[in-house]
């Protein structure tokens, strides 16, 4: 039974999944988008979410706290900088998970973990490419129309 036992094991050891949640949650503070399993998303955004509650905090605790998690100094910056200001009126819900589809090789569902509100040359890929999906399909049932007509 698995009284108390909180999170997703995802089939590590603990050192190595502690290791690859900071790791990941370093690459979502910084680039601000990521693309990896379900999972493992739903996972790491419990604790980047958590980071960004204590950099809005900007005390000298706080930072020791993030630091623990985050060994990359200028990510550590941001997060206290413009993340915290950026955020500083939101009371929760910094992340946003968008289901892309299955990876080819193990079929296993892919996501995208990105931070909201962030600014950048393309808002919502996913969004875009449904749209573009949507037009194409339009597309093709006029040109069939046209055809059967002409």
């Amino acid at each position: 039974m698995r009284h108390r036992k909180q999170g997703r094991g995802l089939s590590r050891s603990p050192s190595h999944r502690k290791a690859m949640l900071s790791n990941l949650a370093t690459s979502v503070l910084d680039t601000e988008r990521v693309q990896t399993t379900t999972a493992k998303a739903k996972e790491v955004r419990r604790l980047v979410e958590r980071l960004i509650t204590f950099g809005k905090r900007r005390d000298l605790h706080a930072r020791r706290q993030v630091l623990r998690v985050i060994r990359n100094e200028s990510v550590v910056a941001k997060l206290f900088g413009p993340l915290a200001d950026r955020y500083a009126d939101r009371p929760g819900g910094y992340t946003r998970i968008v289901r892309v589809g299955h990876r080819q090789g193990d079929a296993a569902d892919m996501s995208i973990l990105e931070l909201i509100d962030r600014e950048g040359p393309a808002e919502d890929q996913a969004e875009e490419k449904a749209e573009e999906e949507k037009e194409e399909t339009t597309e093709e049932e006029n040109g069939a129309e046209d055809e059967s007509t002409g």
